[in-house]
């Protein structure tokens, strides 16, 4: 029997998953036909597909879309929750490409972090904004002293040492505002606040799954080497040849988790 928490309502799902950069998981389902959610805060990255993954049934959600042409200051980060909230999710698993900032964060691991910073501007970030929202209330302000569910952050470490998948655990996220990388002394200065992993997709979503009452686990996909960690330049190519090995990580990993 999987945990109380995992459980899903009667034929509908109640965990989602959603994809950043590396979008593996949508090659074996078809899309054709599907059209993104409309919200009172606009459309959705795109549709909500349901899918089967090990013995549990989810929903997918590409959050840069389905042709990835969406960059991370123009997601509907609002919708996006808001549709995924609609529909009786209680539970995200988001998949995140991020850069490595940290000695031992390199390229081609996987990260469960535990903190974050926010360093964006510009975005709808909150529900609460002083109209009645779908949440029932113009104003509130939800603690984010813990940003990520710590259960699911334990189930999936558990998974990985039963899928003999190395993940660290813990670290500080820092979501900027892209779409360009970062400069070498942004990089320094992240890093003397804490950063560990610098991404791009990491806040509002986090904040707004929290105020929408769900719980929010992020999975960190280390495609690069920070700027200024390394010598060189950073090459998209291999971000893309390093994420799609990671992915094949995650897949195993994930089945691991549904399969219990």
């Amino acid at each position: 029997m999987p945990p109380e928490f995992m459980q899903s309502k009667v034929n509908m799902p109640d965990i989602a998953i959603i994809l950043g950069s590396g979008q593996e998981l949508l090659n074996s389902v078809d899309v054709s036909g599907e059209k993104p959610t409309i919200t009172a805060y606009g459309e959705t990255s795109s549709p909500l597909i349901r899918t089967t993954l090990g013995k549990q049934e989810v929903v997918l959600l590409a959050r840069h879309a389905i042709d990835h042409s969406i960059p991370p200051h123009k997601i509907n980060y609002r919708a996006n929750i808001a549709a995924l909230q609609s529909m009786g999710i209680k539970k995200i698993i988001a998949l995140a490409a991020v850069g490595g900032i940290t000695s031992h964060m390199s390229p081609g691991r996987l990260i469960l972090p535990d903190q974050l910073i926010d360093y964006t501007w510009g975005r709808e970030h909150t529900f609460f904004d002083g109209d009645l929202n779908s949440l029932g209330s113009r104003v509130d302000h939800v603690d984010i002293t813990h940003p990520y569910a710590s259960q699911l952050r334990s189930l999936f470490l558990e998974a990985s040492i039963e899928a003999n998948i190395a993940i660290i655990d813990g670290g500080v996220y820092g979501a900027v505002q892209g779409p360009r990388l970062e400069t070498t002394q942004e990089i320094r200065r992240m890093a003397q606040d804490g950063c560990d992993l610098v991404g791009m997709t990491g806040m509002p979503e986090a904040a707004l799954a929290r105020e929408a009452g769900i719980e929010y686990l992020c999975c960190a996909l280390v495609a690069n080497w920070a700027a200024g960690v390394e010598d060189g330049i950073i090459g998209m190519q291999e971000i893309r040849e390093t994420l799609s090995k990671s992915m094949q990580q995650v897949h195993t990993l994930l089945m691991e988790v549904f399969n219990q």
